[in-house]
């Protein structure tokens, strides 16, 4: 079996016991100096390394990966994919890789390490290059000049030691023979055979030596070795013949083994020469030498005194570089046969060496620093350590670890290699780089350590969103802002590095009045914002990294407008008017102004003002409440107007002013004032040959209130029983309906009832219009007579009922009758008035008394009121006293029940002069409500003077008489309707009504002439007093 087979062998062994999955063995023989590219081996065809996934049954990639150490100059190169082993340009010498002596044929190899990736078939396998020795160096002598010195007397066949030539190669290729030239026959060549193999040459003397005839000799030497092709070199031996010495030293111990340790002092003994000599004198003399084997670096390490024999340390040892000297002394007493001796030195081991730690890397480093990805699972493979100590035993045996606690671990494949691999998931966010150091440590007494330091830096990869510093941004800013005004600059951070880290802002949807620098995150306004239009913006911004792919975050912007005084009060009417009624108490609410500021806080806070009223109003100057100061009366005063400031609390406040203005609304207590007729005893001419349509009478009145309080109706409510005469309800005009008939001639008496159209009850005034039918008016005073006498009839009854026809053939005695009984009349009235004048103002004190206690106002306020509308609307200064006498008897039909009464008109009522209307006090326009008005919903408490009809519960059958006072003018005046409630289209003011107030009157049935009435009713005509709203 040869060497190579024997390598392979040892290879299939160590591939069966060890684990294929964690570490496998080659050994690969090579010759030194081979050329570049020559193939030493197939890694998977020798490991039958299969490249298919069993599991699976397709081709898994493998990587073949040579471990190498940093700045290393490899000598072989591994194919990654097909796992091939081939030379690289650097030559494999193996005299340098394995120096030592020639003669030590010993194996010479070097070790590589392969691993086999990705993870999931990771693979170590040690392959290890035995180098085989080629003839690439010729054998040298030590010197090129030898020289040597016989005595003369040497005897034949004596020996001269010559010194050794040496050859680095080893076996064949090492030193073979000597061969000496030229030996001039004088001298020969012996070669002697070492136990270690060394080959000394010796010269033979072969003839006797005469110095006096010959005392030098030149000769070579040539020295072979035994490779091919054969190599040989020469050197000048040159022998010099000396004096006789006859007697040689000779030492005491010839072989002496002695043991130093290696960590011996500078001038240490190591062992003490003993050598003798027989001859004396200078003979005697022995100095002692290294022999010419001795090595140069050992003479450098090991002194020898040359007198003494004494072997010192030289320099410090080291038994890692050379455990064993061996040194060959001679002693020489200056005779050509020196003593010899050997000595063996043993350096003994000492812990004076700190392990030594071999990183090579799987992962290449760049620059020394090996890059990983945070990525990257756990278990990957970054280094194959190899940790030695050149100590031995104890002081040898190493341990290696981590120096601090970091994500990677040694996992140990042989005894001294480990694989340094990553044991957790990296996080680039979490630390950037690591440094840390594998300690190696041997079992020394004291223990020695090496470091390696290892720089690991991740590179980065995104996982890691941008993230805001506030996920809610809160702003504010100021209204009337100048544009591109910057607000804030926004900040969002993250954690990984490079275009990972490189941030872009981006405005969300929302955001028009804003602008977003996308780089740095300056935000700024672009527009001028106002608070009036939006208090307040909200939207999200985007931070989005540059990763692949791009994460991104959003944070909420909330941005405030803060107010400043920029808008003045503003009244929701330039002119505000409102409404109220006349009587309204004093401290009454009339009305709110309301005003707004689009402003906020402080600068909204609005303060109200009256400008220039004259204290008839109370502004309240927070809630713009308006109550009166003054008590209204239309019929004065029909409208107030003034002015109102707002201002605001601002810096500096700013203001408006509004108008406003109070109408008073008309109440319906003025009655309406007869013009025409000018009094209740004229009359209208109406010639029989007035043709129908024709005006024959005008009645006209005037009322002082205003609208619909002011507007008159009118209507002929008795008199007109052949229907005659038609009046127009709104001007007042009489005309005829038919022409009038022979029957219809002498004197009519039309009751005509004025009535305004107020509310909620309506006051009226009867007027008494005459109308005489005839062609001409013949006797005026008899006509005059008639009317006199027409006062005794009832109101509701036809002047002509019960009396003759007047026959115009008669004429003349009528008249005379009539003025006889006239002047008769006249003078029982005289007198009749004249006794009752004397108990009238008994009566009327009784009277007036009477009515107060039953009219007590609520409040002094409602008295004023009465005292001004008595002082308004005073009775005739001259009243007479008169006697109504009212009957009434029932009828089947009590709805449509008529009225009779008897009235008797006093004399003087002829002479008095009707009262004149004032056009000056003609009412006002009545104002519309075109404005927020609160005072209309305020209803009047205040009572005014009424009049009141009142039915009285029925007595025995009796006469009753109510005095009254009557106006010296023509208008009845009734403070409610007191012949009907009047409905708007009904012209019959006789229905039954029932009224009630002090001094008025109630009546149900006909008012007979005669005196005699089962049921006692009474009316009674008041003046000028109206009937307060509430009550009627």
């Amino acid at each position: 079996m040869d060497l190579r087979e024997f390598y392979l062998l040892a290879a299939l062994i160590a591939c069966f016991w060890l684990d294929p999955s964690i570490a496998q063995e080659l050994i690969y023989p090579i010759r030194e100096e081979l050329q570049e590219n020559v193939l030493i081996g197939n890694i998977p065809k020798d490991l039958n390394i299969s490249h298919m996934n069993a599991g699976t049954g397709s081709s898994a990639n493998l990587v073949y990966r040579l471990v190498s150490k940093a700045g290393d100059n490899p000598l072989l190169r591994v194919l990654s994919s097909t796992g091939e082993i081939f030379t690289t340009s650097n030559r494999i010498d193996r005299e340098r890789l394995c120096p030592g002596p020639s003669f030590e044929e010993s194996e010479c190899s070097f070790e590589i390490e392969v691993v086999i990736l990705p993870n999931d078939y990771f693979r170590l396998i040690k392959i290890k290059i035995v180098v085989k020795d080629t003839n690439d160096n010729a054998p040298m002598f030590p010197s090129p000049v030898i020289n040597i010195s016989i005595p003369e007397n040497t005897l034949i066949n004596s020996r001269f030691a010559i010194p050794s030539a040496t050859d680095p190669d080893t076996g064949p290729n090492s030193v073979h023979k000597y061969e000496l030239v030229n030996g001039q026959s004088a001298f020969g060549l012996d070669i002697v055979e070492t136990p270690e193999g060394e080959k000394w040459p010796q010269l033979i003397v072969q003839q006797n030596l005469d110095r006096e005839q010959k005392d030098t000799y030149v000769m070579k030497i040539k020295v072979e070795d035994g490779g091919t092709p054969q190599k040989s070199s020469t050197a000048i031996l040159q022998v010099t013949v000396t004096d006789v010495n006859d007697n040689k030293p000779v030492f005491k111990e010839s072989q002496m083994e002695v043991h130093i340790p290696e960590n011996s002092p500078i001038g240490t003994s190591v062992v003490q020469l003993q050598a003798t000599d027989a001859d004396v004198g200078a003979n005697a003399e022995i100095k002692y030498m290294f022999g010419t084997q001795v090595s140069p670096a050992t003479k450098r390490l090991f002194a020898l005194n040359g007198t003494t024999g004494l072997i010192t340390v030289q320099r410090p040892l080291d038994r890692e570089e050379t455990a064993i000297h061996k040194l060959s002394v001679l002693a020489s007493d200056g005779s050509s046969s020196p003593a010899r001796a050997t000595i063996t030195i043993n350096v003994t081991d000492v812990n004076d060496n700190p392990p030594n730690i071999d990183l090579r890397y799987i992962i290449s480093p760049i620059n020394g620093t090996v890059y990983l990805s945070e990525k990257d699972p756990i278990n990957t493979k970054i280094a194959l350590i190899t940790v030695s100590d050149k100590d031995m035993d104890v002081n040898g045996k190493v341990i290696c670890f981590i120096e601090k606690d970091v994500p990677f671990h040694l996992k140990a494949v042989y005894d001294n290699q480990y694989l340094l691999e990553t044991s957790a998931l990296l996080d680039y966010e979490g630390t950037k780089e690591y440094n840390f150091k594998i300690v190696a440590s041997d079992s020394g007494k004291p223990s020695l350590n090496q470091t390696a330091l290892v720089r690991v830096r991740l590179e980065d990869e995104n996982d890691n969103p941008p993230i805001f510093s506030q996920p809610v941004i809160e702003l504010a800013v100021m209204e009337n802002n100048k544009r591109d005004m910057f607000l804030t600059m926004l900040s969002a951070t993250d954690e990984d590095s490079g275009k990972n880290a490189e941030i872009v802002y981006q405005l969300g949807p929302n955001a028009s009045f804003f602008d977003l620098d996308p780089k740095t995150g300056v935000l700024t306004a672009t527009r001028v914002f106002d608070r009036e239009e939006q208090e307040r913006f909200l939207f999200t911004v985007t931070a989005r990294d540059n990763g692949t792919p791009p994460l991104q975050s959003q944070a909420a912007v909330i941005v405030t407008i803060l107010d400043e005084n920029d808008n003045n009060p503003k009244f929701t009417h330039n002119h505000f008017q409102f409404f109220v009624s006349e009587n309204l108490p004093k401290y009454s609410t009339v009305g709110v102004i309301t005003v707004t500021d689009s402003d906020a806080g402080e600068n909204a806070a609005v303060t109200l003002s009256i400008l220039s009223d004259n204290e008839n109003f109370i502004l309240d100057p927070y809630s713009g409440v308006i109550k009166s100061n003054v008590s209204f009366d239309r019929e004065q005063q029909s409208s107030y107007t003034f002015d109102v400031r707002a201002v605001d609390s601002g810096r500096p406040p700013c203001s408006s002013a509004a108008k406003v203005t109070i109408n008073v609304i008309d109440v319906n207590d003025n009655i309406p004032i007869v013009i025409s007729p000018p009094s209740n005893t004229s009359f209208k001419l109406v010639p029989l040959s007035s043709i129908p349509g024709s005006v024959v009478a005008e009645v006209f009145a005037v009322d002082g209130d205003t609208g619909m309080n002011a507007e008159l109706k009118y209507t002929i409510v008795s008199g007109n029983n052949k229907g005659l005469f038609r009046i127009d309800p709104v001007t007042g005009n009489i005309t005829l309906e038919e022409k009038p008939a022979i029957s219809d001639m002498g004197l009519h008496r039309l009751v005509v009832n004025i009535s305004d159209l107020g509310y909620p009850k309506s006051l009226h005034t009867l007027v008494l219009v005459f109308l005489y039918v005839n062609d001409t008016v013949g006797n005026a005073t008899l006509i005059y007579e008639l009317i006199r006498r027409t006062m005794e009839t009832p109101l509701d009854r036809n002047i002509k009922e019960g009396s003759e026809t007047y026959q115009s053939g008669d004429y003349l005695t009528i008249m005379i009758a009539i003025f006889a009984g006239a002047m008769v009349v006249i003078v029982v009235i005289f007198v009749t008035v004249m006794v009752r004048c004397r108990n009238a103002s008994r009566f009327k004190a009784a009277q007036r008394k009477k009515q107060g206690a039953e009219w007590m106002s609520p409040n002094q306020e409602n008295k004023q009121n009465k005292k001004k509308k008595r002082k308004k609307r005073k009775s005739p200064k001259s009243s007479l006293l008169n006697f109504v006498t009212i009957e009434e008897n029932k009828a089947d039909d009590p709805a449509h029940e008529p009225i009779n009464g008897t009235v008797s008109l006093p004399a003087e009522l002829e002479e008095q002069g009707i009262g004149r209307f004032d056009w000056n006090t003609a009412p006002t326009t009545t104002f519309k409500p075109s404005s927020p008005d609160l005072a209309r919903h305020y209803k009047s408490a205040s009572p005014q003077s009424a009049f009141h009809l009142k039915a009285d519960t029925p007595v025995s059958v009796k006469k009753h008489h109510v005095i009254q006072e009557l106006p010296l003018d023509n208008t009845f005046v009734g403070g409610c309707d007191t012949l009907s409630k009047r409905s708007s289209t009904s012209s019959d003011h006789f229905s039954a009504s029932e009224c009630s107030s002090q001094g008025g009157f109630k009546t149900k049935g006909p008012i007979h002439p005669t005196r005699q009435v089962k049921d006692h009713f009474y009316w009674s005509i008041s003046t000028a007093y109206n009937c307060p709203v509430q009550q009627c």
